[in-house]
């Protein structure tokens, strides 16, 4: 019998299961109740005080909470000298304040915004630390609710925990409110360039002929899309927002785009931002000024799928009848990663339409995707991670 089945055999660990069942429920509606609280990228501070809330209620160590609106919770184990677990969820959505937050349940579904993405996530993190309090792990376990994963958070939240905890921790599992069954064990690097153009401006008759900001924004971003970019290791880009000008009449003074980019590959994804900026450089304009800025960084960092923290998310997924998916993807773990801790990024639940207003989760899966996140955490805790 190895080391993992020994743990499945334990009876603390089949009494905690049944725990698990029975909090499934509560950890659904929790996650709605978390998903009724705006929490905009860079705006989460009212979700953060409800985490921080809860921390207390549940009695964790060390609570904090630092500028960019993390917060921290830790359950101590019985072993200082080993390497403690982080377990993170993010609490920023894709959706602004003004955003309708209205639920509705269809059969088997849960409908709402940012619900799956990432409400139940946050909600499972308290439902670890909830469950977690009755046993006793070898490892200390940290609970970080981060803010700033979507967009244009760029992963700052999670840059700033990586930073306060990385002489403390040992791994990382990051939660997610869907993809359950899926083990993000590798992180895509990302770049964001925002691209603008300025000019004089000016009336569209009286001044025609003088050059547009949009005109000349136009040219450098059609000149973009006709850049090759390799099969393999995969890579892409795209213009997401464009803005700029002010009337039909008039010729623009200012506009800029927001372009992404994104390899596999660390190295192809810098020739693809050299591509881009002498794209830029060969189109000069009298009257316009052009700049890039990089507004985003997501750095890139893998384990491999033969690494114990991957091959463990993979048997806790088999003793509850899943076959592991290993995918690559942009999370919180990128982080992690890219500094050499091992991390993956696992789901919850199953759903769809993420980042649309008709997002939903679907509830029967729910109480196998906290087993498997309470088994991996109790695992890992143990060293079978290592």
């Amino acid at each position: 019998m190895n080391k993992f089945s020994s743990l499945l055999a334990d009876p603390a660990i089949s009494a905690l299961q049944g725990a698990v069942l029975q909090d499934a429920a509560r950890t659904l509606e929790e996650a709605v109740t978390i998903q009724q609280i705006p929490a905009p990228t860079f705006d989460e501070g009212k979700r953060a005080a409800y985490v921080s809330d809860r921390f207390h209620q549940l009695n964790l160590s060390s609570i904090d909470s630092d500028s960019l609106h993390n917060v921290y919770g830790c359950l101590p184990g019985t072993d200082p000298n080993r390497p403690a677990i982080l377990l993170t969820a993010h609490t920023d959505t894709v959706f602004d304040a003004r955003t309708s937050l209205a639920t509705r349940r269809e059969g088997d579904r849960i409908y709402g915004p940012g619900l799956g993405d990432n409400s139940l996530g946050v909600a499972a993190l308290l439902s670890a630390a909830t469950l977690l309090r009755g046993q006793t792990l070898p490892a200390d376990i940290w609970f970080v609710a981060n803010s700033r994963e979507e967009g244009m958070g760029d992963l700052g939240g999670i840059k700033a925990v990586y930073q306060r905890l990385k002489d403390r921790v040992g791994s990382a599992i990051v939660l997610e409110g869907m993809a359950f069954g899926r083990v993000y064990h590798a992180g895509i690097a990302v770049r964001r360039l925002r691209i603008s153009c300025k000019g004089q401006g000016g009336h569209s008759w009286l001044h025609f002929g003088r050059e547009s900001a949009i005109h000349g924004l136009v040219r450098i971003g059609t000149a973009i899309t006709h850049i090759t970019v390799p099969d393999e290791p995969r890579t892409t880009f795209n213009i997401g927002v464009i803005e700029g000008g002010t009337t039909v009449n008039s010729i623009a003074t200012n506009a800029s785009f927001l372009l992404d980019l994104r390899s596999e590959d660390r190295d192809t994804l810098a020739a693809l931002e050299a591509k881009v900026r002498e794209v830029v450089a060969a189109h000069q304009f009298a009257d316009l000024t052009v700049e890039i800025e990089v507004v985003g960084d997501r750095p890139a960092g893998r384990i491999p799928v033969s690494h114990p923290l991957a091959q463990l998310s993979r048997q806790v997924l088999e003793s509850i009848g899943v076959t592991a998916v290993f995918e690559m993807g942009s999370t919180d773990a990128n982080v992690p990663l890219a500094a050499g801790l091992p991390a993956v990024t696992i789901g919850i639940t199953h759903g769809s339409n993420a980042h649309r207003l008709d997002e939903y989760i679907e509830t029967p899966p729910t109480a196998h995707g906290l087993w498997q996140m309470l088994l991996l955490v109790i695992a890992a805790s143990h060293g079978l991670a290592a």
